[in-house]
């Protein structure tokens, strides 16, 4: 008597360490991240073979697992039942029942799946060599199981499909970049270049050139003498030459082609021929996707385009630099004329140019305003208001107070800003 007794508890407590290594490999293996198992299989790690494979069939890996959790809590329940109503008489139903529900909650459930959330890859490479031989054994079940819950599904109306998931890979490393950085582990930089890289697909041309009205051009019919000296005083290395009209662009000259120019001339500037200096204007579309822009630069090794509406009418410019700078942040050197064109005032507000890019207001400040449908906040204040603000109105959109401080004709060049929350 006393011998099957002791065989029936050490029954029972296999059992139990039985359904917390069922309860824990469940947990471990489906918070185990895909990218550190995927690089310790490029490293050539076995175990994250194996986690891999399990994890690539999750309904079956899961069916498999509650199959044998059940079971083993099942067995044992029915076991220390039987051993307490010898014991104790009826009333060890009750001993039993409240007995082995604190032990599965406690050492089956509760403290393993503890222990696997917080060390999910360790964990899941520690106990897959074993759960795969369950999984196999419980393979035909798992699967009669997984074609009657998913038929059950189809019935109620509940899509079971795997691929459709509803998130792109590229929503869930930004959601995992965000994350991180509100956890720490990511500082803002890092976050906001990351960001930079995975917005370049979504991100025009238009988004990001440098607009028309700021566009430094060269009248290409002044003196030679006035196009050079317009060359050597500008900040910039590549200037578009028009003729007539601004928007008339007929040659990109570069700084460096007019020095070796001025070099060989020796000082007789009307031999100098800006003509011929001048390269081909190359224009794109408007709408041409900036990580398309990109290739196209590198593709061409060229670094200055001019960008194009539908009508074939010149928007702005869009440089190399102009798309780095979107993930890498501001680029300057010691001939760029900074203009930050946002002030912090005592007040806790800002006053922001109207020209300023609202990904660049978000970025600095850590704010999240719209910038689908307008490039700067002059643009956002005009599509929010859904007319041209006359200069001291204000709105409130956004989470933000939004008041016109100076117009010029029918562009607002100042803006004050004040968040309305923290």
């Amino acid at each position: 008597m006393i011998t099957a007794t002791w065989a029936t508890l050490i029954g029972i407590v296999v059992l139990l360490l039985l359904s917390a290594f069922f309860s824990g490999s469940e947990t471990a293996l489906t918070a185990a991240s895909r990218a550190r198992m995927h690089a310790l299989v490029k490293s050539g790690s076995k175990r994250a073979e194996t986690v891999e494979r399990l994890t690539s069939d999750k309904e079956r890996l899961l069916g498999g697992l509650l199959l044998g959790n059940n079971l083993v809590n099942i067995l044992a329940s029915s076991l220390a039942t039987s051993l307490l109503i010898t014991v104790f008489g009826d009333t060890g139903v009750v001993y039993a029942t409240v007995g082995m529900t604190l032990a599965v909650v406690i050492f089956s459930e509760v403290l393993p799946k503890t222990w696997a959330i917080n060390h999910p890859d360790g964990f899941a490479l520690a106990v897959a060599p074993f759960v795969r031989p369950v999984i196999a054994v419980f393979a035909p079940i798992s699967i009669a199981v997984e074609v009657i819950v998913r038929t059950v599904l189809r019935l109620i109306g509940v899509s079971a499909d795997r691929s459709s998931t509803g998130v792109t890979g590229v929503e869930e490393i930004r959601g995992t970049v965000d994350l991180l950085h509100q956890e720490g582990e990511v500082v803002k930089g890092d976050r906001d270049m990351l960001g930079g890289i995975l917005d370049l697909r979504e991100l025009e041309v238009s988004d990001v050139m440098v607009h028309r009205t700021r566009m430094f051009a060269i009248d290409a019919d002044l003196p030679v003498e006035d196009i050079i000296k317009a060359v050597l005083e500008s900040s910039y290395t590549r200037l578009p030459l028009y003729r007539g009209e601004p928007d008339e662009i007929v040659g990109i000259v570069h700084a460096k082609d007019v020095l070796r120019a001025l070099f060989r001339a020796r000082g007789d500037l009307d031999s100098i021929d800006i003509g011929k200096l001048a390269a081909t204007p190359w224009f794109v579309p408007d709408t041409t996707p900036l990580s398309a822009q990109l290739n196209a630069f590198l593709k061409r090794q060229a670094h200055f385009a001019l960008v194009v509406d539908e009508y074939g009418e010149v928007e702005g410019l869009i440089t190399l630099e102009d798309i780095l700078e979107e993930i890498v942040g501001d680029i300057s050197d010691e001939y760029d004329v900074v203009i930050a064109g946002i002030a912090k005032q005592a007040d806790g507000s800002y006053k922001i140019d109207g020209d300023v890019p609202v990904r660049d207001v978000n970025r600095l400040l850590n704010w999240n305003l719209p910038d689908e449908e307008a490039t700067t906040i002059a643009g956002l204040v005009i599509h929010a208001a859904q007319s041209i603000p006359n200069q001291g109105q204000q709105f409130t959109f956004y989470g933000f107070r939004f008041r016109v401080l100076k117009k010029q004709r029918n562009r607002l060049t100042q803006i004050q800003v004040t968040p309305l929350r923290p």
